[in-house]
C-alpha cells in the first residue's frame, strides 16, 4: 500500500564523493578500553555536505536497543565535537538513520521496525509505539548517515547490550555501523536452509537480464552494501516522526527524509526503472504496510546473485585503516552484511573487483540506458537522470578504487558535465565489443569475451586452468549456450561442474 507525502528528495544529501575517515572516539571510557583490548571498536559512516555543516555527528544508543522498548526509544543525535557546530536530524546533510529487522525463530519470518532518531534533548513529533516481538526474537540493527562520520555513543551499556560494531583496531567504518547483525543473519540463513523462510526470486528485468542485486557489478560502487532504506518524516518546525500512514495523516505537510544509500538506490530507484520488485517485509510500526530493508536485500543477493558476485573488496575505503589494508576490519564489515569473511587480503582482491566492474557494468549500463535515461536522478545536484547518475557513480568508483592502475585499463565511461558540475551525458565504451554481461558473468552478449573470477584469480575469457578445492580444473566458455563449462580432475576422474 502506498502513502502520499511531500518528499524532500529521494536521495537528499546523497554522497557525491568519498573520503578516507579519521578515527573518532565517542564511546564510554570503560567500554572503549575493553573494546581496544579485544581489538574491536564499536563506533560509525558518511554522505554529502552543505558548505558549513558539521558532518561528524554522534548517535546516543538507547539502553537495551534489541528489546521492544529499546526499538521504540528514539536515538539522540549530537555533534561529536560541539566546536565544529551542531548536528540536526532535520538537516539532510546531517541526518542519521536506523534500520531494524526482527526474525521470528519459530516461523522464520522477518518483519521490519525502523527506530527513530531525534536531536538530543528534543521529543519526536509523534512518540513511537513499541513493537510486539515474537518470543525469542532475533533482532538486528543497521545504521546509515548522510554526513561523514557517525559515532555510536554508549548509554548505560547499550553498545554492549546491542553487540554494536563500527569498525576494528581503533578505526571506524565511517557512515555505517550495525548491532547484532551476524546473529540475525545466522538465524535467517538457518531459517532459509530449513525451508521456513522463503526468499522471493529476483525476477527478470525489462532488459531481459536478471534483476540486479546489491552484489551485482552493474550496481555496486567503491563501498557497496552501505547505509539503509529507512525514511523519516520531518515537520516544518524540525521535529521527526516515523514514516507511517497514521503519522503522514497526522502531520500534514511533513516531508520525507531519506538516507543516500546503495540499498535504497536498488530498492527504490533501479528496481522501479527496470520493472523489478524489491523484497519487502511487514513494517511493525505501520500495520498493513511492507517496506524494503538492507537485510532483505543482502539475504536475497546472497541466495540469487549469479557469478561474478560482488563482495566487499580489501580496497573499499570503509575497510581501510589509515589508508592501509586491514583484514580484520574488512571481515568485520563483511559479516555485518551477510558476507563470508576471508582468510587473506588476496581473497578480497581489489584488482579482481575492478576487472569484474569493467566486465559487467559498462555493458549493463549501456543496455539499460533506454530505461534509466527517462528516470529522475537520485541526486539532481550530481546528475540529470538515473542514467547519468549511474555513469558518474561508476567513474567515481573506478577512481576511488584506483582501478586503472590495478588492472591497467582506462575508465570505459566518460561523463559530460555542465557548468555546475552536473552530469548531463555519458559515453560508454563497452570492452571487447559490446555484450551486455547481464550481471551474471555468463558472457551472453554479442561477441563479448567475459573473464571469470575463480577463488580470487581472473581467468581471461573464461578459458584456462585453475585449482578449485585442491583439484586442477579447466574452464572453457561455451558461446553457443552462454555458459562456462568447468571440468575438474580428482582422483583421476573428470568431474563436470
Amino acid at each position: 500500500m502506498s502513502r502520499k507525502q511531500a518528499p524532500l528528495s529521494m536521495y537528499e544529501g546523497s554522497r557525491r564523493a568519498r573520503r578516507r575517515w579519521p578515527i573518532l572516539v565517542g564511546v564510554s571510557i570503560p567500554l572503549l578500553l575493553l573494546l581496544i583490548a579485544a581489538g574491536v571498536l564499536v563506533l560509525p559512516h558518511l554522505t554529502s555536505r552543505a558548505a558549513d555543516d558539521n558532518t561528524d555527528c554522534s548517535l546516543i544508543v538507547p539502553p537495551n536497543p534489541l528489546s521492544a522498548q529499546g526499538l521504540a526509544t528514539p536515538y539522540q543525535l549530537v555533534a561529536t565535537n560541539p566546536a565544529n557546530g551542531p548536528c540536526h536530524e532535520a538537516n539532510p546533510a546531517q541526518a542519521a538513520f536506523v534500520q531494524g529487522a526482527i526474525l521470528d525463530p519459530r516461523t522464520g519470518q522477518i518483519s521490519i521496525y525502523n527506530p527513530l532518531v531525534v536531536d538530543q534533548g528534543t521529543q519526536p513529533a509523534i512518540q513511537p509505539t513499541p513493537p510486539k516481538l515474537p518470543q525469542g526474537a532475533v533482532v538486528g540493527l543497521w545504521f546509515g548517515f548522510n554526513g561523514d562520520n557517525l559515532t555510536l555513543v554508549d548509554n548505560n551499556g547499550s553498545l554492549r547490550q546491542g553487540r554494536c560494531v563500527n569498525g576494528v583496531n581503533g578505526s571506524i567504518f565511517g557512515q555505517f555501523a550495525y548491532c547484532n547483525a551476524p546473529a540475525f543473519f545466522a538465524a535467517a540463513n538457518y531459517a532459509i536452509r530449513s525451508g521456513r523462510l522463503k526468499v522471493p526470486p529476483i525476477g527478470t528485468a525489462k532488459d531481459g537480464q536478471p534483476c540486479p542485486t546489491t552484489r551485482d557489478f552493474s550496481l555496486v560502487d567503491q563501498d557497496q552494501s552501505d547505509n539503509v532504506v529507512t525514511e523519516y518524516l520531518v515537520t516544518a518546525d524540525g521535529r521527526i516522526a516515523q514514516m507511517t500512514a497514521a503519522n503522514v495523516a497526522a502531520l500534514q505537510g511533513a516531508q520525507v527524509q531519506t538516507n543516500g544509500s546503495d540499498e535504497r538506490l536498488l530498492s527504490i530507484g533501479l528496481d522501479s526503472a527496470l520493472g523489478c520488485t524489491p523484497w519487502m517485509a511487514p513494517d511493525l510500526a505501520d500495520p498493513g504496510h511492507t517496506v524494503a530493508a538492507l537485510p532483505l536485500n543482502e539475504l536475497q543477493a546472497a541466495l540469487y546473485q549469479k557469478q561474478p558476485v560482488a563482495l566487499v573488496p580489501a580496497g573499499d575505503p570503509m575497510v581501510l585503516n589509515n589508508d592501509q589494508l586491514d583484514l580484520r576490519k574488512l571481515n568485520a564489515y563483511r559479516v555485518g552484511v551477510d558476507q563470508a569473511p576471508v582468510g587473506s587480503l588476496n581473497q578480497a582482491s581489489t584488482a579482481t573487483y575492478c576487472q569484474n566492474l569493467v566486465n559487467v557494468a559498462p555493458a549493463r549500463l549501456k543496455l539499460d540506458q533506454q530505461f534509466t535515461q527517462a528516470n529522475p536522478s537520485p541526486d539532481a545536484g550530481a546528475a540529470n537522470s538515473l542514467f547519468t547518475f549511474l555513469a558518474q557513480r561508476f567513474v567515481t568508483t573506478y577512481q576511488e578504487l584506483n582501478c586503472q592502475a590495478l588492472i591497467n585499463l582506462p575508465d570505459p565511461i566518460t561523463v559530460t558535465t555542465d557548468a555546475n558540475g552536473v552530469a548531463v551525458d555519458a559515453t560508454i565504451n563497452v570492452p571487447n565489443g559490446g555484450g551486455n554481461g547481464g550481471g551474471n558473468g555468463n558472457g551472453n552478449g554479442q561477441g563479448t569475451t567475459v573473464d571469470c573470477s575463480v577463488n580470487g584469480r581472473v581467468i581471461q575469457g573464461c578459458s584456462g586452468t585453475v585449482t578449485i578445492n585442491g583439484a586442477p580444473c579447466t574452464l572453457k566458455l561455451d558461446q553457443a549456450n552462454h555458459q562456462v563449462v568447468i571440468q575438474c580432475t580428482r582422483r583421476g576422474t573428470v568431474q563436470p561442474q
